[in-house]
């Protein structure tokens, strides 16, 4: 039996950004990818990405004052 960490109830929503939606990111913010915070290319969240070092993650987030809570990760090598 295999287990998908994605799947787990307390994970949350993961999502690797196209090319457009990364440079309008950094674009609104007026950022670089070295000032987002940074995940690990071997987090078990991110095993059904394939993402690459680089690659800007969303993560959204039930929140039950916000309703909905998004932080954005840049990926690493680790």
């Amino acid at each position: 039996m295999v287990f998908k960490v994605s799947d787990h109830i307390l994970v949350p929503e993961h999502k690797k950004l196209s090319k457009e939606e990364k440079k309008e990111l950094l674009d609104r913010y007026n950022i670089t990818t070295k000032e987002l915070p940074k995940i690990i290319k071997g987090d078990a969240a991110l095993e059904h990405l394939s993402a690459d070092a680089g690659d800007v993650i969303r993560i959204e987030r039930k929140s039950p004052t916000a309703g909905k809570t998004t932080y954005y990760r840049v990926v690493t090598r680790g």
